[in-house]
């Protein structure tokens, strides 16, 4: 392939194609079953293909520059290896604040009921996350043979070196998947001591275990990212590096992507199969005798703490690799700035720590004094908090940090520290005014979703419905402003000469793709405080179950025990008010979250976008004028990006919809109302039935994205210009309508449980209906639109180079029809494979199924 690339290959997109390429593998097996193995061997297919087409010739080499010659003499002379140890001493400290917050959670008093409620939980968590550590294994083998092919097949690398390599990948693996393990552990230690401190009338202490729980794991996340970061850059061969890169960022996608997106199916069929019991039954919020319970807490977590550490874990590495492959290939010609640039991003990687770490112990001290004496008050005011609090601790630091790095450095122009700063800080505040702009949409408090409770007291679930997808398409509105506003402010700092100053001459115009990974970096500089208040919510939404699982108030004697263990008389009805009140908040900064997690992945798309666009200039010449709106190649692909979209929100919300089905009628014919809570049997089936659901829908959706971005590369390299630009930016709207939306509804229902105490009552029950229709769109396919951007494009730029490399026109053609059939085929199986079965409708005299007819269907379909 090099004969056909000019000098400096655009080797950056090759690598972040390569790993994306070991995302998609990664939905494939996972996707398997036992009876599956035609699976297998599809994505063997893929693999082989791939690798028979040579794209994976000597193009992944970053060549880092000596690191061991750069003084910083705003330190007084301080080496760049100084700070990367500097930065392994912050990522020690890190970690051992979020193991002693788990020690002292499991330390706290707890009554034996909710613990053993919250065993359970964590027992089935755990066997959920076994089963997705079997899928990662097959996954890992299937890429370990993809990178032993191409080191030692095609760039001829030792052993030794591929052997390197290899444990690379696997380190990606066990930092995703080791750190939602973390999660989901201390998250179920929380809901139960998070449970029983609410009968204390203490509400700050309440809210402070669920949020000391979410600071530890995203300490944690953030630490071990890092820590392996930087002994990639420091302790191995230089010539080793950007290949320990490629193996890393696999391994991370790898881990996220199972846990993001099967999660997100997984949580809301148990959510909605859990849900609707109580109109069928009129049963209470978490009724033990209903056989959904047990998986909806399972989904909690799995989808509302895994997925989001995982993603959150992944998207941390990627955008910290594509920003060092970026600076080493740009500035290649300049070894001193480029060195001088890595160690000024890993150093404020670093400092993210402190700032995080700084702003927790200011907020907790602040709300101690404000609201250490009241038994009642807003519990979204701390949390609000403790972001902005973060956000300007975080400017600060970033424009302190980058004038000691970057103003006296030599060879540097003196301005550009601050217009580096600025161009962070616009991430960074974006990390801020999001979570603002979601609470006008989402809160409790929120004009929008007090609208939303009004439509349902006069029009039922009709009006409820229409008035969420006011909420959320006003949201889309708004924050869509928003991120235009601070990307173009990102731009025009870029435009300034002390940042262009940086650029070598032919690649000035690649200023503003820095600035923008400079903001999608600048909004995960947050990332420990915005994985925090996320957590906060899967571990309040549990409390409540856990509380009532326990059913600790019909325990005899149970107040006197308490007071003589615990030393503090119960108040069973205000810790269930302070409870619910938790998980209203815990609903709004869950969907604070999404937005900002979503924003990242179209920055980074829209930076990848114009790697393409510098990948086809490098290799033809003459692109820009080829990229006009009047062209209709580039207009199609619009059209095309724009439908794919739309299908996939389908696609997931239709793997719901049959899972939750399934999940209902099992329930429905085994819930036993006389008993005082359902079988473990019962849970166990329940929860099977959401996992099996759950991977059917995943491989579906995956093989159809995978296939479409191989395929519309293969037709026409600027159709796909167009088709990725429409992921990105209909992916965005979407992604943000349908979070917003969803959360609208979400606490709606909250408003008439807590605020109004009208549980049971009709007008519950059209709220109820409302939020089982914001469920998958909040939890399902908005936040699985973020991989699905990233994969699509960062995947696209491999399978642009591999098409624009082949000559024959005719062969390109053809290899992209057979991809494109097959993604179509894969798009007809999303619905009609995965439909709900018509009853037989005949008439009065049709015979009923048997119980042994609907177990062999229920049976055929899952397979």
């Amino acid at each position: 392939m090099r004969k056909y690339l000019p000098e400096s290959p655009p080797s950056f997109q090759i690598r972040t194609y390569r790993r994306k390429g070991a995302l998609f593998h990664n939905r494939h097996p996972f996707q398997s079953m036992k009876n599956n193995t035609y699976k297998f061997w599809t994505a063997l297919l893929f693999t082989a293909l791939l690798a028979s087409t040579g794209a994976y010739a000597s193009e992944a080499d970053i060549h880092i520059p000596n690191l061991t010659q750069v003084r910083f003499d705003g330190l007084g002379g301080m080496s760049g290896l100084g700070l990367m140890y500097f930065g392994i001493v912050m990522c020690a400290i890190g970690a051992i604040f979020g193991w002693v917050q788990y020690k002292q959670t499991k330390a706290l008093p707890v009554h034996e009921s909710m613990r053993n409620v919250s065993n359970i939980i964590w027992e089935t968590c755990k066997t959920y996350l076994f089963q997705q550590g079997k899928f990662l294994v097959i996954l890992w083998v299937l890429i370990a043979c993809c990178i032993v092919y191409y080191f030692a097949g095609l760039q001829g690398a030792g052993l030794g070196n591929v052997a390197v390599i290899l444990a690379c990948s696997v380190l990606g693996i066990l930092g995703s998947y080791g750190v939602a393990w973390f999660g989901i552990r201390i998250n179920t230690v929380s809901n139960s001591r998070t449970s029983f401190s609410a009968l204390k009338g203490n509400p700050l202490a309440t809210l402070g275990i669920p949020l000391r729980s979410g600071m530890s794991v995203g300490l944690l996340l953030v630490c071990v990212e890092l820590f392996f970061m930087i002994c990639i850059l420091v302790f191995l061969p230089r010539a080793l590096v950007g290949p320990c890169f490629i193996g890393f960022a696999i391994g991370e996608s790898l881990g996220a992507s199972a846990l993001r997106i099967c999660g997100g199916i997984f949580t809301k069929i148990a959510d909605i199969g859990s849900d609707l019991m109580k109109i069928v039954f009129k049963l209470p919020e978490d009724d033990p005798k209903n056989p959904g319970v047990i998986a909806d807490c399972t989904g909690d977590n799995a989808g509302d703490s895994v997925g989001p550490t995982a993603d959150g874990f992944e998207t941390y590495g990627v955008t910290g690799v594509a920003l060092v492959s970026f600076i080493a290939l740009a500035l290649a010609a300049n070894q001193g700035v480029c060195a001088t640039l890595i160690i000024w991003l890993f150093t404020m990687r670093a400092l993210m720590i402190v700032t995080s770490l700084v702003s927790y112990f200011l907020n907790q001290a602040i709300s101690r004094a404000k609201y250490g004496h009241q038994k009642d008050f807003d519990f979204e005011a701390p949390l609000t908090h403790l972001v902005w609090i973060t956000s300007a601790v975080s400017i600060l630091i970033t424009f302190a940090a980058s004038y000691l790095l970057l103003a006296q450095q030599t060879g540097l122009d003196p301005n550009l520290w601050w217009g580096l700063s600025i161009i962070i800080s616009c991430g960074t505040v974006a990390g801020a005014l999001i979570p603002e702009f979601t609470k006008i949409f989402v809160s409790t408090t929120s004009r929008h979703v007090k609208e939303v409770t009004n439509c349902s007291k006069h029009g039922g679930a009709s009006l409820n419905i229409l008035s969420g997808f006011v909420a959320g398409n006003f949201s889309a509105f708004w924050m869509g402003l928003v991120i235009l506003f601070l990307m173009f402010v990102a731009y025009y700092f870029s435009q300034f000469p002390g940042v262009v100053s940086i650029m070598p001459e032919k690649s000035k115009f690649a200023a503003p793709i820095f600035a923008f990974g400079l903001v999608a970096f600048g909004f995960l500089g947050m990332g420990p405080v915005t994985i925090a208040v996320d957590s906060y919510g899967p571990v309040t939404d549990n409390a409540q179950s856990v509380y009532e699982l326990s059913q600790i108030e019909s325990i005899k004697t149970v107040k006197e025990d308490i007071k003589r263990d615990f030393g503090f008389d119960a108040d069973f009805e205000n810790g269930k008010y302070q409870l619910e009140k938790g998980d209203g908040a815990g609903n709004t900064f869950k969907a604070t979250a999404k937005p900002v997690l979503i924003g990242t992945a179209v920055v980074g798309a829209t930076t990848m976008v114009f790697g393409i666009i510098i990948l086809l200039e490098n290799l033809f010449g003459g692109v820009i004028p080829k990229l006009s709106l009047v062209q209709p190649q580039v207009i199609l692909g619009l059209l095309m990006g724009g439908a794919v979209v739309y299908w996939f929100t389908g696609a997931s919300c239709q793997a719901v919809v049959t899972g939750a089905y399934r999940a209902v009628v099992y329930i429905k014919e085994h819930i036993k109302l006389d008993a005082s809570k359902a079988s473990v049997a019962d849970s166990k089936e329940v929860v099977r039935i959401c996992t099996v659901y759950a991977q059917k829908g995943m491989w579906n959706i995956f093989i159809v994205i995978f296939c479409l971005a191989l395929a519309l590369s293969f037709f026409n390299p600027y159709f796909f210009i167009g088709y990725l630009i429409a992921i990105a930016f209909f992916g965005l709207f979407q992604a943000i309508f349908m979070a917003n939306a969803g959360g609208a509804w979400d606490n709606a229902k909250k408003i008439v449980e807590v605020d109004l105490r009208q549980k049971g009552t009709d007008l519950h029950a059209a709220t109820v209906v409302g939020d089982t229709v914001g469920d998958p769109f909040k939890d399902t396919s908005s936040v699985s639109l973020n991989p699905v951007i990233k994969f699509t494009t960062l995947f696209g730029l491999l399978a642009t180079e591999i098409a624009v490399t082949m000559k024959s026109q005719g062969l390109k053609t053809g290899i992209g029809a057979v991809f494109f059939i097959v993604a179509l085929a894969f798009v007809y199986r999303s619905f009609y494979a995965m439909r709900i079965p018509e009853e037989n409708t005949a008439g009065a005299n049709a015979t009923p199924a048997t119980p042994d007819e609907t177990h062999r269907e229920q049976v055929a379909l899952a397979k």
